[in-house]
């Protein structure tokens, strides 16, 4: 059966569409022509389109410039869009040319059909309303699309913050649940001194409170737009009246406080607010991407690594190793964390790359961002999930493995020279003895005072140093010397 088609014209000739859909010539030129990621534009991004649509409706309406009759139809559909009713036929390619237009064209097609359909008359005809001449009045693709896409990612960063934030919480958690759990430190992958598991996932969460302040710093910025900029930033075919409500008609619609930008021309052709958003998510993605490093590190064995941690066991690890169990959830996190880097080199060569009034490059700018937000979202989530809220410890082979490394002889060194801990070490090393034992065969040192030096409390939160405590020692022999021989 021959499917039904109807024929639209626009500036370069006649386009044939199916007969049903709602979007118009420009849009199937779109299709045509950017075959890419075969993906569509996110649904956030399509929301805040028609977000966009429904304000600049009512600003024109306030300006004078739309009537109500008219107003009354184009604002049902772009309610419409906005409640993800329509995302069907918002289907240009997340990657193209043309800086947006196509997305633009996309959504002005099909609000004037939608309101077409809603005022009964026919579609693809635009004689009552028009997506150039009513649903794009006042505005070009230059200043709705990159509005759009700083409110997309507005919308997407709160979750992304939120889950971050919930990420926080579990590690201060774990971190107040391994406080007294005494383990071996290690610089350059070799034994340093001992330190409490608490401390190490304290370090965790207080690397993300950077982080979110520095998200929510970077992201604030996308808070000012340049709708009313038009073209290039001048303003051209804007009425002034229309500009001076559409930013506040936009925050009252999308119920985030937006700013008009103060320099429309340099808002038009200038992203650099995308970079620093992206630089921010990377950063994040730097920080995430260490601490699974370290949790699989701690989490090697379970026989012959460090072990000293156990991670939720979430698969089976192996098509042919029995039993084996990997740290599947710190990989995927550390993969997605790998992306981000990805993304964000993507976002500066795209920024960088602009000419003149415009960039061109938006959408695969926004492309870019909206994967790293969303992954980063998802893979902090299962992470959180999935890993962080299971982790056990192995408190016996943490004990064991710091009785068994030479790392405490620094806190040793103090109080019986360095030259003599360096011996001790090496004679403890050689010989495969514990350190303590080989410390009380030196007589160098008492078994009480090496309790006291050696004790978790002291290795890993010392009220006072070890100079110190060497120095008070000596400073007490000298008084018990000097009142015996005042005594003689």
């Amino acid at each position: 059966m021959t499917q039904q088609t109807r024929l639209e014209r626009d500036s370069l000739g006649v386009v044939e569409l199916p007969i049903h859909v709602l979007y118009g010539a420009q849009t199937q030129r779109a299709i045509d022509n950017f075959p890419i990621t075969m993906r569509p534009i996110h649904k956030e991004l399509i929301k805040a389109l028609g977000m966009i649509k429904l304000a600049s409706a009512n600003a024109n309406l306030q300006a004078g410039l739309l009537d109500q009759r008219r107003h009354h139809f184009i604002a049902l559909a772009a309610q419409d869009v906005i409640d993800g009713k329509l995302n069907q036929w918002f289907i240009t390619d997340a990657i193209q040319g043309g800086a947006g237009t196509s997305v633009n064209m996309n959504a002005n097609e099909v609000i004037a059909n939608q309101a077409a359909f809603y005022a009964k008359r026919p579609m693809g005809v635009y004689d009552y309303i028009h997506p150039n001449d009513h649903i794009n009045f006042g505005q070009s693709t230059n200043d709705v699309y990159p509005s759009a896409g700083r409110l997309a990612s507005l919308f997407l960063y709160k979750q992304c913050l939120s889950e971050l934030q919930l990420l926080q919480i579990s590690l201060l958690k774990k971190a107040e649940e391994f406080e007294n759990v005494l383990k071996m430190g290690r610089t350059h992958l070799q034994d340093a001194i001992p330190i409490q598991l608490g401390q190490e996932f304290k370090a965790f969460a207080t690397a993300f409170s950077r982080d979110i302040k520095r998200i929510k710093f970077a992201f604030s910025d996308l808070r000012s737009i340049n709708m009313g900029a038009t073209a290039i930033g001048t303003g051209l075919n804007a009425d002034e009246s229309y500009k001076r409500v559409i930013v506040k008609e936009l925050s009252k619609i999308s119920g985030i406080p937006l700013t008009s930008a103060k320099d429309l021309v340099d808002s038009t052709r200038n992203v650099d607010a995308f970079v620093w958003a992206s630089s921010a998510l990377k950063t994040l993605a730097v920080n995430l991407s260490k601490m699974c490093n370290d949790l699989r590190l701690m989490a090697s064995g379970p026989k012959t690594g460090f072990a000293e941690i156990n991670l939720p066991e979430r698969q089976p690890g192996s098509s042919i190793m029995p039993g084996k169990v990997n740290p599947v959830i710190a990989e995927v996190a550390n993969q997605v964390c790998f992306n981000v880097f990805g993304n964000d080199l993507s976002i500066l060569k795209a920024a960088e790359a602009g000419q003149l009034e415009l960039n061109v490059f938006e959408p695969i700018i926004f492309y870019k961002l909206f994967d790293s937000i969303d992954t980063l979202t998802h893979a902090m989530h299962t992470l959180r999930v999935n890993a962080i809220d299971g982790i056990t410890v192995n408190a016996d082979r943490c004990n064991e493995l710091v009785e068994n490394s030479i790392g405490s002889i620094t806190a040793v060194a103090p109080h019986i020279g360095y030259a003599n801990a360096s011996k001790i070490a090496r004679q403890a090393l050689v010989e495969k003895r514990k350190l303590r034992d080989v410390l009380i065969e030196s007589n160098l040192i008492s078994e009480k005072e090496l309790d006291i030096i050696l004790s978790a409390k002291q290795l890993t939160r010392p009220g006072i140093s070890g100079k110190k405590l060497l120095m008070r020692k000596q400073k007490e022999k000298e008084l018990v010397e000097n009142h015996e021989n005042h005594s003689k």
